[in-house]
């Protein structure tokens, strides 16, 4: 079975003005005297950095903002160009990777000249300078965090945990799941040993097209659950378009059938149906789609994996099977979550300093278990499970 759980970081996430500033004072302090003096030289805005505070100004004042935004950004660039194709040292080769990194993700040119923060949020954005590998993350579309995520995969018979990984907040949860299930997807793998062992449980997450693809050529029985297809406006959804594969057609909820056309250059899509000219007079238009350009369907390389594993986790049985079981490795994420090991806040910086925190926590949480199924040690049977 397989989940994730949100860690949140050991430090504070800074906003745009301390990024920048906390980057160019991180690159002051690692070059020599001699380098930062000339470095120095160069920062037109008066401000000398030495303080981690932010300068005093007229925060509702939007004008004082923008200047305090655009004369830090320009020491920051001003900085990198003065250093630009220079032969530095490691440390400070890294600080001017940090500080490129920082004022290349939250920054824009108005039509002014002035830098200004963009409206965006940059997809792999550094949130500190303190813990450069932190991430902001969402576990749902209303519920974010800054920090890591922890993955676990366990055993549902003893519920044990048998692989860990973190990552940073912004990573999928399917991403690490083939690491965490690596021992079932080996060639050659006994499946016969273990009663659970060609099964794997997950969520939503879990059950991407090609993670599917993954468990079936390896010949697991994917009990991850689909995402039901959703359209915006209550619109027609996908699965209310009759898919062909084998001829290579989709019909629409109207009844008009239209060839699937090859994708190139996207690894996802294996084709597209275009529905655009028999939309125009269509009766159902305004059940299907707004486009100007009309209703398309797209068809993912997995499209059959996924269409599969919707119809089969219909099946009661299968429903009956995974509520069942999918709660243990909910459970074990609450045992590996209480507050006596610091509970979600990761209590060191770096992701391989937490990822090996948690895996030493997960140990921890296994021997726990060991003891509550009757570990224990006979001199006839040595280790034994219930021993008594």
């Amino acid at each position: 079975m397989l989940d994730s759980t949100p860690l949140y970081d050991a430090v504070a996430t800074m906003d745009t003005v301390t990024l920048i500033r906390s980057a160019i004072r991180g690159l002051l302090r690692v070059t020599d005297p001699e380098l930062a003096g000339r470095l120095r030289s160069l920062l037109a805005s008066g401000d000398d950095y030495a303080s981690t505070g932010k300068p005093v100004i007229d925060w509702d004042d939007k004008a004082a903002r923008e200047a305090l935004v655009d004369s830090r950004a320009r020491d920051g660039f001003g900085l990198l160009a003065a250093l630009d194709g220079q032969q530095l040292p490691d440390a400070v080769g890294q600080a001017v990777q940090l500080l490129a990194t920082v004022l290349g993700q939250d920054l824009e040119t108005g039509p002014d000249g002035v830098l200004r923060i963009a409206r965006k949020v940059a997809p792999d954005r550094v949130i500190s300078t303190v813990d450069t590998q932190a991430r902001h993350g969402h576990k749902t579309n209303h519920r974010g965090f800054d920090g890591y995520k922890g993955h676990i995969a366990i055993d549902p018979d003893a519920e044990i945990i048998t692989a860990t990984a973190v990552t940073a907040g912004n990573t999928g949860d399917a991403d690490p799941a083939p690491g965490l299930i690596a021992d079932l997807l080996e060639p050659g793998h006994d499946q016969a040993a273990a009663t659970h062992a060609a099964a794997v449980y997950g969520d939503c997450a879990y059950g991407t097209g090609e993670i599917l693809d993954q468990l079936h050529q390896a010949g697991i029985d994917a009990k991850t659950k689909v995402q039901a297809p959703n359209a915006p406006g209550g619109k027609f959804t996908k699965d209310q378009f009759d898919i062909d594969l084998q001829h290579q057609q989709v019909t629409c909820p109207g009844g008009v059938t239209i060839p699937i056309r090859a994708v190139s250059g996207h690894p996802r899509r294996a084709g597209k149906a275009d529905f655009g000219l028999a939309c125009t007079a269509c009766p159902l238009r305004a059940q299907c789609t707004d486009s100007k350009t009309g209703r398309h369907i797209t068809i993912g390389h997995h499209e059959a994996r996924l269409a599969a594993a919707r119809i089969r986790q219909t099946d009661p049985a299968w429903r009956n099977d995974y509520r069942a079981t999918r709660p243990k490795v909910e459970r074990k994420i609450a045992h590996l979550m209480r507050r006596r090991h610091g509970g979600r806040r990761a209590r060191m910086r770096g992701r391989l300093r937490i990822d090996a925190d948690f895996n030493l926590l997960a140990a921890a949480v296994n021997l726990a278990r060991l003891a509550a199924l009757g570990l224990a040690y006979t001199p006839h049977r040595g280790w034994a499970l219930n021993a008594c």
